[in-house]
C-alpha cells in the first residue's frame, strides 16, 4: 500500500519550537541541556518518546506531519511523541506529547521497549510506548495534518514513513506486542 506524499516545490519555511531539550550521552547518561535548533544542528544525542495508538481492531494511529515540521515536513508517522525536555522524564514527556498531538488524555500509557535511532544525522534514545484508544482524535493543527487507521502491516508499508517511527514499530512487531488478542 502507498501513500500519496506529493510535496509542493516549494515548502513553508519550518518551525523549530523555542525548548530546551535533554542531552545525554552515547550511553543515555543526561549531560546537560540544548535549545532545540542547537540539538539539531550538532547532531546531539537526546531522549525521545513513541506512543504507538492502536484502536481495539488492532490497527495503527498513523499521523501525516504538517509542512512547517523541521524534520521530515509532509512525513507519515507511526506513532505520537517526540523530544524529551530538559529533565523531563521519558512517561511524563510521552503522555504530554500523546495529548498535545493527538489530545488523548487519560488512556493508560503502556512502556514496552527502548531502542537507539542513529541515522541520517539523528541520535536518539528512543521509548516505546504502547495506549489503546478508540475515542476521538483531536488533532494538533501545527504538527499533524492528518490521521487514519491501518493494519501494522499496512502501515509499516506505506512509503514516506519516518524512519525512526518505522524502525520503533518494528521493534514492537518483533517483541509480539501488535499482536490482536482473539
Amino acid at each position: 500500500m502507498t501513500a500519496d506524499i506529493s510535496l509542493p516545490a516549494s515548502l513553508p519555511r519550518p518551525h523549530i519550537a523555542d525548548e530546551r531539550i535533554q542531552l545525554v550521552d552515547a550511553r543515555n547518561r543526561p549531560c546537560g541541556s540544548a535549545m532545540r535548533a542547537t540539538m539539531r544542528r550538532f547532531r546531539c544525542w537526546h531522549r525521545a518518546t513513541y506512543i504507538v495508538v492502536r484502536n481495539r481492531r488492532g490497527e495503527l494511529c498513523v499521523q501525516r506531519r504538517t509542512l512547517t515540521k523541521e524534520v521530515f515536513p509532509g512525513g507519515l508517522d507511526l506513532a505520537a511523541g517526540g523530544v524529551v525536555g530538559a529533565g523531563e522524564a521519558v512517561h511524563v514527556a510521552a503522555r504530554r506529547e500523546l495529548a498535545e498531538e493527538l489530545g488523548v488524555n487519560h488512556a493508560p500509557l503502556r512502556h514496552v521497549l527502548e531502542f537507539v535511532h542513529a541515522e541520517g544525522g539523528h541520535h536518539i534514545f528512543g521509548s516505546v510506548f504502547v495506549v489503546e484508544h478508540d475515542g476521538p482524535l483531536v488533532l494538533q493543527a501545527e504538527e499533524v495534518a492528518e490521521a487514519f487507521w491501518l493494519s501494522p502491516e499496512d502501515a509499516l508499508a506505506l512509503e514516506g514513513v519516518t524512519p525512526d517511527t518505522r524502525q520503533a514499530v518494528m521493534a514492537l512487531d518483533e517483541t509480539g506486542a501488535l499482536a490482536v488478542a482473539p
